[in-house]
């Protein structure tokens, strides 16, 4: 194992001793932000305690996080102290801590740790996905009618229809929350799952893991990148026909 994914990990350890104690706490505190959505004190703690750890372990790299923002920089750890605040505020267990590592623009590797779930993922590039220290991969399915698709409110608001035109053409369709519906694609279990409003911090880490896993990763416009303000993941197989009845309404059965 690389250091810089013994790292991440290492972040992710201590980001579950902050965050797992304050799950389904009878005072944790939630607040709404400008853009309406909520943090609770364990997103806030769990942001600074991944700065003040990278910034004593690792001096030179900054940190590009949702609660505090970016530092800037070539070398950065993109975090998302607790993806699924939603969930977490109201006893869900479906919640994580994202953690990437960008180097020059290139995710190098990443971690998604939910521990009330009792699971994490990891990957790095060349070194394949991980969960729970099983070697994960994407399935083989290459028909949307034998397939398995989940998707986030986000698409339901704003693209209803063509949502509803792959759900309609798949085998099965179960949304599922936040980072959660892109880990499944990892592991198999999903072949695609997509979400037309996310963050880099949201993406990162789904990227690198879905990548390699045998998966693609891409923003609605088919550009393999985390920050284009979308995703979708597929097994691959699926992408493109996926990516065309979303952006236009048509494609293949």
């Amino acid at each position: 194992m690389d250091a810089d994914l013994r790292f991440a990990l290492q972040l992710a350890d201590a980001a579950d001793g902050v965050t797992l104690p304050r799950f389904r706490a009878v005072d944790l505190r939630v607040e709404t932000k400008p853009d309406l959505t909520p943090v609770t004190d364990a997103d806030r703690a769990a942001e600074r305690l991944l700065r003040e750890s990278v910034e004593r372990e690792r001096p030179g790299e900054s940190v590009f996080g949702e609660e505090e923002g970016d530092d800037g920089g070539a070398v950065r750890w993109i975090v998302d102290p607790i993806d699924g605040t939603r969930n977490f505020s109201r006893g869900v267990p479906v919640w994580a801590t994202l953690i990437a590592l960008e180097r020059d623009g290139h995710v190098v590797c990443g971690v998604a740790s939910a521990p009330a779930l009792g699971h994490r993922w990891w990957a790095a590039r060349g070194d394949g996905a991980w969960r729970d220290g099983e070697q994960i991969r994407v399935s083989g399915i290459s028909a949307l009618a034998e397939a398995t698709v989940s998707f986030a409110r986000s698409s339901l608001l704003t693209a209803t229809d063509r949502t509803l035109d792959v759900a309609r053409r798949a085998w099965h369709m179960q949304p599922f929350s936040d980072f959660w519906a892109h880990l499944l694609v990892a592991e198999g279990a999903l072949e695609v799952a997509f979400e037309h409003e996310m963050a880099p911090w949201d993406n990162a880490a789904l990227q690198v893991i879905v990548e390699e896993a045998g998966g693609r990763f891409s923003d609605l416009s088919g550009a393999a990148r985390f920050d284009g303000g979308s995703a979708v993941s597929t097994n691959g197989l699926l992408h493109d026909e996926v990516l065309a009845l979303l952006s236009d309404g048509t494609g293949g059965s």
